[in-house]
């Protein structure tokens, strides 16, 4: 446990060093952050909370992105190669990228969640415990799937290319971006497949208040168990020497680590609720929005918003 807390502080002051890492896991959900705000702006009130809620997504997924990236990177410069001198394991090693992937990310989104609040007049905080807890369990399970990338990539080249095809899947087939409701029939029983599904559907509800504990539930244990798969394969494929390369065959372990979402998508698709949760959810805001945004009958003052506290 030591040698995991000290490996984390100084990967967390190699990362700030590292553009790639500080691009992904700052500037870009900065990014993200202003064009919501700009968007939506004053027309948040009741959708803003589900705003948010994609906002976080967002930013937690992109936690794969920038760890992949900066292991490659530290692989290829003998970076790793020094940590290997020290009488440290793959597990502690992979152990602290998380953490301190977690640790950094930690400002950003609570920058997200303070400039939402005041920006998009949110008119609560949503359930701040569920959050937290899809953050923590998102961040480390996409944190682990950016650790299986890193494994099983030869040079940052490749690394770029294969994240960006999971990142385009992950942004526009889960929900973050275009809402599950709006896609095709046949699309949004596709959807419950992947991991990113699971975290911004349960973000959404968290941060407008919505979510109830079954669901809070499944979401942290679909994650959880994405966590757990993707850290051991993970554990089991990590190189710390450039020189090691490996097959192609290996690349497919990225698919064994989505197996807990098959089994989460197959078990949706037969007896779950998620799309019909998702739906009435999102119905429900929209109607809110409008009773909002409607001038108020004669004799009647306008609705309020609520001050932040």
């Amino acid at each position: 446990m030591n040698a995991t807390w000290t490996l984390t502080k100084m990967r967390m002051r190699l990362a700030a060093r590292n553009r790639t890492f500080l691009f992904f896991s700052l500037m870009m959900p900065m990014l993200f952050l202003v064009g919501a705000v700009f968007f939506v702006g004053r027309h948040g009130g009741s959708l803003g909370g589900f705003v948010l809620g994609d906002l976080l997504t967002i930013t937690v997924m992109g936690s794969f992105f920038g760890l992949s990236m900066q292991l490659v990177t530290f692989r290829e410069q003998g970076i790793l190669r020094r940590f290997r001198l020290a009488p440290v394991g793959a597990g502690p090693m992979l152990a602290s990228s998380i953490l301190s992937n977690y640790a950094m990310a930690l400002p950003t989104l609570l920058i997200e969640i303070l400039v939402c609040r005041w920006a998009l007049h949110l008119q609560s905080w949503g359930n701040p415990w569920a959050i937290f807890l899809l953050i923590t369990f998102g961040s480390a399970a996409f944190s682990s799937f950016g650790l299986i990338i890193a494994s099983v990539t030869n040079t940052t080249q490749e690394t770029q290319i294969i994240n960006q095809l999971i990142w385009m899947f992950f942004l526009f087939l889960s929900g973050a971006t275009i809402p599950i409701s709006a896609l095709p029939h046949w699309m949004q029983h596709s959807v419950l497949f992947t991991p990113a599904t699971y975290l911004a559907t349960g973000l959404e509800s968290a941060t407008t208040g919505q979510i109830v504990r079954p669901d809070l539930i499944t979401d942290v244990i679909a994650l959880g168990l994405g966590l757990y798969v993707s850290f051991e394969i993970s554990r089991r494929l990590f190189r710390w020497e450039p020189e090691t390369k490996v097959t192609g065959r290996a690349k497919l372990w990225i698919v064994a680590a989505l197996v807990p979402f098959f089994l989460f998508g197959a078990y949706e698709n037969a007896y779950g609720h998620l799309l019909n949760r998702v739906d009435t959810n999102l119905h429900l805001l929209i109607d809110a929005q409008h009773e909002f945004n409607s001038p108020p009958a004669e004799g009647q003052d306008s609705p309020q918003l609520s001050s932040p506290r």
